[in-house]
């Protein structure tokens, strides 16, 4: 064995006697906690009500986790779940009853229904959507981080084999040494919210969609890159060209690179 490898041996269960609490869930109620913090803050500095901060953390939090989940469903194991409906909700039943928590969870879906909950939010409330998103990613990749440290607890998402030094194994998976896929995705979110932060920073009167539309392509570039080194998470993923978090991917960095390059069109008429 590799000298500097990590064996990597964590309870998913903070404490082994309780299924109820897990490190995952722990990492993704510290990541919304704050994540809400930072958009005080933001809201603070631009002089907006931060009172309605608690509404849209609402309509955001059941977006986030009913996207999620629904994606997961849809995306990755349809079958299944048309098969077992019950384990739509947090619970197996067979062999036995059992609390899973919240397991199987896609990000893209997660985005999907942040931006229906912000759509809706924003018609009844009348706040500027655009203006919204370019606040709410920097918040999102802070929030990505800790999902990633929790999908790391879990021993979940994880990488290909591999023998670079810094490889990890996941003892509660097998004896490889693997890609830290989730460590990589946790560090380079926190150094994309570092980057959107100092934009925000410098640039708040830049035009709507360019923070947004920055961390979209970023996000799913990245996304799109690392899943490389990833172990696909369902077997039908093998027979595909790309992944499924891959192929899910490419409209999201389009859609990114629309809001730039809007963005940036906007600015040369003013500058003109």
């Amino acid at each position: 064995m590799h000298p500097l490898y990590i064996v990597w041996d964590v309870d998913p269960r903070i404490f082994p006697s309780s299924e109820l609490l897990r490190w995952y869930g722990l990492f993704w109620a510290l990541g919304l906690f704050v994540s809400f913090q930072l958009m005080f803050y933001i809201y603070r500095k631009e002089g907006k009500p931060p009172q309605r901060l608690d509404s849209l953390a609402l309509y955001l939090v059941i977006g986030a986790i009913a996207g999620a989940r629904l994606g997961h469903i849809l995306f990755y194991d349809p079958l299944h779940y048309w098969q077992h409906p019950i384990e739509i909700l947090p619970i197996r039943l067979e062999p036995r009853l059992e609390f899973t928590g919240l397991a199987g969870l896609a990000s893209h879906g997660g985005v999907i229904g942040v931006l229906l909950a912000l759509f809706l939010y924003c018609r009844k409330y009348s706040e500027n959507y655009l203006w919204l998103l370019d606040r709410l990613v920097i918040a999102a990749t802070l929030l990505g981080s800790f999902i990633r440290l929790g999908n790391l607890m879990n021993s979940e998402i994880v990488g290909t084999p591999t023998e670079v030094p810094w490889a990890f194994i996941f003892t509660r998976l097998d004896g490889a040494p693997r890609h830290p896929a989730q460590l990589y995705e946790a560090v380079f979110y926190m150094l994309l919210f570092v980057l959107l932060f100092i934009l925000w920073k410098r640039r708040q009167t830049a035009q709507q969609g360019l923070l947004v539309g920055t961390g979209m392509i970023t996000v799913f570039s990245q996304r799109f890159i690392v899943e490389f080194l990833k172990v696909d998470q369902m077997p039908f993923e093998s027979d595909l060209l790309f992944n499924m978090g891959q192929i899910l991917s490419i409209p999201f960095i389009l859609t990114g690179l629309f809001l730039v390059l809007r963005s940036l069109g906007q600015n040369k008429q003013l500058s003109s």
